[in-house]
């Protein structure tokens, strides 16, 4: 089972009502308290709401997405070479609380919204997405959701999509441990489980309920096991005080528990965010040592000077060259 937070309150979409997904969801949280709305917007788009109260007590949105059910990749996020890059985004918010996070800068409210018409994103992918040329989708840029599939199991249907659709490679990124959600599914050979992992002192200073490093590790190995293709995701390198000593550290308890040879690359990042997100995540939440950083800005990019960015990259390669060949490490395209 995957850590899930006690709703108290449910708001659900009049046109949500009726989804099997939606009577699914309020099933599960019986004591919560449910409260129609005419629109998600109208609860998720308030002025003047506290991240930060909301982070520690969230509430659950039911709704009905109508449109705009695939995006063009970000150049933020690599696309490993696909010249058709996507993403979707079923959910929007984390129940992981990350100071880090994008998401902060993105969105008013850290309430989590879940889009119950699951059919209707699968049907946009199979109408822009079936045929023969190559494809990349990425189904959990705004969420986490193998931590979110005891409750919401999209991400089941998508292994199910990847597998009609050959030609397109599916990429889940998660650093939950839920393993359990994905163990009795056949793995396809397009799907990619991508995991990020940071070094312990990181997850337990900024990765705000994260599963610890150990349990992601041996959630890797298990996945690997069954023969899901699993990617490695260094990413964001944080320059915490001793930043090369808690890297180097994670490199190595990392393969001391996982096969180098189980892993299908690793993508490596420093991090890098819109600077517009930056300032809004910085009027939130104004005491964090990450969000409070002096990074540098070129092109509407917050991130540190080149000159570090490349000594970060290049220092963790070097750690990870002592355990994979170096074409399996793949830095982030750098965009600035």
């Amino acid at each position: 089972m995957s850590y899930l937070p006690i709703f108290s309150h449910i708001y659900i979409e009049d046109k949500a009502r009726d989804y099997p997904l939606t009577k699914a969801i309020l099933n599960r949280f019986p004591k919560a308290q449910s409260i129609s709305i005419n629109t998600y917007k109208e609860v998720f788009n308030r002025p003047r709401q506290s991240w930060i109260d909301q982070r520690n007590s969230l509430k659950l949105i039911l709704a009905v997405r109508e449109d705009a059910f695939l995006y063009p990749g970000s150049s933020f996020v690599p696309n490993f070479e696909h010249s058709r890059f996507f993403y979707t985004t079923p959910a929007l918010n984390c129940i992981y609380g990350c100071e880090y996070c994008y998401l902060q800068g993105m969105f008013p409210s850290a309430n989590l919204v879940l889009f119950v018409n699951d059919s209707d994103f699968i049907s946009a992918a199979n109408k822009e997405l079936k045929g023969t040329e190559p494809a990349y989708l990425c189904i959990s840029y705004d969420t986490d959701l193998l931590a979110l599939e005891d409750l919401f199991g999209y991400c089941g249907k998508y292994v199910e999509f990847a597998r009609e659709n050959p030609n397109v490679t599916v990429e889940i990124r998660t650093k939950s441990a839920n393993i359990g959600a994905i163990k009795e599914m056949a793995a396809p050979s397009n799907v990619i489980i991508a995991w990020t992992i940071s070094p312990d002192l990181v997850v337990s200073r900024y990765e705000h309920k994260t599963p610890k490093l150990a349990a992601r590790l041996e959630a890797i190995d298990k996945a690997a096991k069954l023969g899901w293709r699993v990617r490695l995701c260094i990413d964001p390198i944080l320059k915490v005080d001793k930043w090369q000593e808690h890297y180097l550290e994670l490199i190595n308890e990392t393969f001391s528990r996982l096969n180098s040879a189980s892993i299908a690359d690793i993508s490596i990042g420093v991090f890098r965010i819109p600077s517009g997100y930056l300032k809004q995540m910085r009027e939130a939440n104004p005491v964090s040592p990450i969000v409070g950083y002096p990074y540098t800005v070129s092109n509407q990019c917050a991130s540190y000077p080149n000159e570090e960015r490349e000594e970060m990259i290049a220092t963790v390669s070097e750690y990870l060259k002592q355990y994979v060949p170096q074409e399996k490490i793949c830095p982030v395209p750098w965009q600035l």
